[in-house]
């Protein structure tokens, strides 16, 4: 039973209501000090992931291609179409908050959140280790730094953080029943340049949420697809020719 993906979700849904309540009770020093931390926090998670790297050409090479690849599909594009959809749903049922941010802001925030909670690599190993093994732990350790990651953009944001949930459920449980599948298939070396992969974006990720360089996320997704194949590839057939 996918424990942990159940927590996950519910650790965002509660944060997001949590926030979208006290949105007006906590002062913007204390939403911009909090947002810094979480900046940080997922910076940390990057590099704990990025060392785990066995094959750093196989990496670096996924993150190029797959980067490439998304912004020739428009990946990024489409999620933030996606996220204005979100919102403006919401706000049918939800009035949304008086926040101060530019569409560009928010829009630009919202897709952050949503590859933080639906796309990070510490969400989808996660949840690949969760099908292979029955480990929940990783999981649950990322839904901890979610609620707060929730509350707090949900400050800003409003009600529309709750609904990421959903697409987070549908992408995590994909995941699941897929490692059933994969699972023995993938060796350890696939497996830490996997989660090196996730680090990387989960790098980027934190620079966005600081606001020092807004690197294309969204787009960086296909990598963390196509690092297992490279991986393997670059094992088996590369270095024994090195």
């Amino acid at each position: 039973m996918p424990i942990g993906i159940i927590v996950n979700v519910l650790s965002v849904i509660i944060g997001g209501i949590l926030g979208t309540a006290a949105g007006k009770k906590l002062s913007q020093r204390m939403k911009d000090a909090l947002n810094m931390i979480f900046g940080v926090s997922a910076l940390t998670m990057g590099v704990v992931s990025v060392v785990l790297m066995k094959n750093m050409p196989a990496v670096i090479f996924s993150v190029i291609i797959g980067t490439a690849f998304g912004i020739a599909v428009r990946l990024g594009d489409r999620i933030n179409d996606a996220a204005r959809g979100m919102q403006k749903a919401v706000s049918r049922f939800v009035k949304p908050p008086e926040n101060g941010l530019s569409e560009q802001e928010f829009t630009s925030t919202l897709v952050t959140i949503i590859v933080l909670f639906c796309a990070s690599g510490t969400g989808i190993y996660g949840s690949i280790v969760s099908g292979i093994s029955g480990d929940h732990s990783i999981l649950l350790a990322k839904s901890i730094l979610d609620i707060f990651t929730a509350m707090i953009f949900a400050c800003s944001l409003g009600m529309v953080v709750s609904l990421i949930s959903v697409p987070q459920l549908v992408i995590f449980i994909a995941l699941f029943f897929l490692a059933r599948v994969i699972g023995p298939l993938c060796s350890d070396t696939m497996i830490n340049d996997f989660k090196a992969c996730g680090g990387v974006i989960l790098l980027a990720t934190g620079f966005r949420m600081l606001k020092l360089k807004e690197f294309p996320t969204a787009d960086m997704i296909p990598a963390m697809v196509i690092v297992m194949p490279v991986s393997f590839l670059w094992t088996q057939f590369i270095l024994p020719l090195l």
